[in-house]
């Protein structure tokens, strides 16, 4: 798949939104890459990979990636002004985690430790044919203004993290936009403010002949313009 210059753009800092959350927040799992080389259905992938093996998740690891996932959308709003489509399924994922905490998982001090609704009944090709009716609709009204507590929260957590990492995020989004694909090394260059260094099998381009030679090849060059910020 050939993206035009501004998906591109746009699609290397949904990604560092997600990957600057990732690295900032404490119960987020390792990021371990990020790309922007279309994969599937999906523009670019912010890889995260958990350093041991996990059997259950706490509270903080679920608020954690709610924020992770809106850092896409958030960036794209902040540093392109725009919003697109590409968040849908992020939207998705955080929605049902909200209301997995809520419902499932006891996690709300409004609802309290209860279940509110499960599947039950028979299931035929895969999907249940009946779920549990007997919720009031006071409950799911309550339901519904504590899901949405949960994410205003964890929205306004990574957009606050966004603005005030503005330089990490220029900085990422730049590298994707020379490399492509950047890894955990790279990434934590640019966490601790230092120039990221050129992938393991990266060959700097050689510039026209006559050109300035003085170009070096471990800081990528995508261009001289300001980085866009938000109107």
């Amino acid at each position: 798949m050939v993206m035009p210059e501004e998906e591109r753009r746009n699609t290397a800092y949904h990604e560092a939104g997600h990957a600057l959350i990732g690295k900032l927040l404490p119960k987020c799992d390792p990021v371990h890459k990020v790309t922007i080389i279309p994969r599937g259905r999906a523009l670019g992938v912010t890889m995260s990979l958990p350093e041991q093996d996990r059997y259950s998740y706490d509270k903080e690891f679920m608020l954690n990636q709610i924020a992770m996932l809106f850092g896409g959308r958030i960036a794209e709003e902040v540093f392109m002004n725009q919003m697109t489509t590409g968040a849908s399924n992020d939207f998705e994922r955080a929605t049902q985690i909200a209301r997995d905490m809520v419902m499932r998982y006891g996690m709300s001090e409004a609802l309290g430790p209860m279940v509110y609704a499960e599947n039950e009944g028979e299931v035929f090709l895969g999907r249940s044919v009946t779920k549990t009716t007997n919720i009031s609709e006071e409950t799911m009204q309550k339901v519904d203004t504590e899901v949405r507590r949960i994410i205003d929260e964890q929205y306004n957590l990574a957009r606050k993290l966004i603005e005030e990492n503005s330089d990490k995020m220029h900085a990422m989004a730049k590298a994707m936009l020379e490399w492509e694909t950047i890894d955990a090394d790279q990434l934590n260059d640019i966490m601790a403010g230092k120039p990221p260094r050129p992938p393991k099998d990266w060959t700097p381009r050689v510039p026209p002949s006559g050109g300035d030679n003085n170009s070096g090849g471990g800081t990528p060059a995508v261009n001289s313009d300001p980085a866009p910020t938000a109107a």
